[in-house]
């Protein structure tokens, strides 16, 4: 879907775009959840990108460099959506992502 404004000039709109919980609050003010493999530990490696300023990608394809203490955020609705999937079809995973 193509916008046009009253200038004239034309916006990209994704018609397609979730309309998802986290829509309703920016991406860069909430937790996100990462995931690894079961052999690396996710907060580290969270505390490896913030330290060396590296992009990580988020469960809802969100791409971040961490800046904040994710413990003081709110998690992230599509996240934690979809996680809680993950778990529903592997019992391995733990009731909530470590932090």
């Amino acid at each position: 879907m193509v916008f046009r404004g009253s200038s004239g000039t034309s916006a990209d709109i994704d018609s397609k775009r979730n309309t998802s919980a986290t829509d309703e609050t920016d991406p860069g003010s909430c937790a996100h959840i990462v995931h690894t493999d079961r052999r690396r530990n996710a907060p580290a490696i969270v505390l490896q990108a913030r330290i060396e300023g590296t992009a990580l990608k988020a469960l809802c394809g969100y791409v971040f460099v961490p800046q904040k203490d994710p413990k003081s955020l709110p998690v992230c609705a599509e996240c934690k959506e979809i996680y809680e999937l993950m778990r529903m079809m592997d019992e391995r995973y733990p009731e909530s992502p470590k932090s």
